[in-house]
């Protein structure tokens, strides 16, 4: 019961802050022009966005499928397929509990120990972190400066602040902080048979191990050229999503496939947002930089915000809902047949 508390108090405290966000995203926006924008939009170009997002999700699909099969496992498609979307499907409910969802999903379906696939799950990120760095740092020195200016403004120079000044005057604490985990790490080596004796500890060992485990299987992939083209297609099937849209309002059809790959950079830095599918964050930071970029009116930016974030919604609620009721009925046919 008290979990049970504590879980839908988490789902409340990140929906208050995914309407806040939106609250401030649209508090300066005129809604009769918003809605006009909304109205005379064409809504067959999100046919083809999603359709370039669908792609993206089967190319990961078959990039984890990759990821797994060194450590001794080979899923089915379908069943990664669909452990993942339930997975995307879980974030929209609470931020971040997808990885884990998508795990214990796929890992009861397929045999498959869940701290192994977690390790996968982290490798999968970190790739896709350097992923969108390289594609930031490409727009950041290829693109023009109002670009420059709105990335520097928006993300270099806060981040630069941040580590000058957590390296700057608050180096004592820096250094307190080090010697703590240094101490910490000898006691987990040199007492590691005792605490495996306590239920949490051995926990955290054999996600700990799970994870080693997962970045080892970089290094031992058969089909590492597959892996590099699933991950390029990925993102080039995201650029496609973000880019498409704009030729369904008229006030954006003048953007370039350039222009898209900057959007991309800050919807995705916005989708990490501690909030429900990145909720409010993304209309905020995708509309403002449009209109600072290109001068398009905050109205316009917002609506484009909302054509790719909505349709992106709607094509997880319709895959996470098939994968559902796919990954139901094989549950009660396994039952039966037992």
């Amino acid at each position: 019961m008290r979990k049970t508390l504590i879980q839908a108090a988490k789902v409340i405290a990140f929906l208050a802050a995914g309407i806040l966000l939106l609250w401030i995203a649209f508090r300066t926006v005129d809604f009769e022009s918003l809605k006009e924008s909304l109205v005379g939009a064409n809504y067959q170009w999100l046919i083809v966005s999603i359709f370039f997002g669908l792609i993206a999700y089967l190319s990961r699909a078959r990039r984890w499928m990759i990821l797994i099969n060194p450590l001794g496992y080979h899923p089915g498609f379908g069943n990664t397929f669909h452990s993942m979307i339930m997975g995307y499907l879980a974030n929209l409910a609470l931020p971040r509990v997808g990885e884990i969802t998508r795990c214990v999903t796929l890992g009861k379906k397929e045999n498959i120990p869940v701290d192994q696939l977690v390790g996968t799950v982290v490798l999968e990120r970190t790739i896709d972190l350097l992923s969108m760095l390289v594609i930031m740092f490409g727009v950041f020195f290829t693109s023009g400066s109002k670009i420059r200016d709105y990335l520097n403004e928006a993300i270099m120079v806060p981040f630069r602040e941040k580590v000058l000044s957590s390296f700057g005057s608050t180096w004592i604490l820096w250094a307190i902080f080090i010697t703590l985990s240094v101490f910490s790490l000898y006691l987990l080596i040199r007492y590691k048979k005792k605490l495996r004796t306590i239920r949490f500890f051995s926990k955290m060992f054999d996600i700990a191990k799970g994870v080693i485990n997962g970045f080892r299987t970089i290094l031992r992939l058969k089909r590492g050229w597959e892996f590099i083209f699933h991950t390029i297609l990925i993102w080039f099937s995201y650029a496609m999503m973000t880019w498409v849209v704009v030729f369904s309002l008229e006030s954006t059809s003048h953007l370039s496939f350039g222009n898209s790959l900057f959007i991309l950079v800050i919807g995705s830095l916005a989708m990490s947002a501690p909030v429900q599918g990145g909720m409010g964050a993304f209309h905020y930071f995708v509309s403002r930089g449009i209109a600072f970029v290109e001068g398009v009116s905050i109205e316009d930016a917002s609506a484009y915000a909302i054509l790719t974030h909505e349709s992106q919604l709607l094509l997880v609620l319709v895959l996470g809902g098939l994968a559902f009721w796919v990954l139901s009925g094989r549950n009660r046919k396994e039952i039966n047949d037992g």
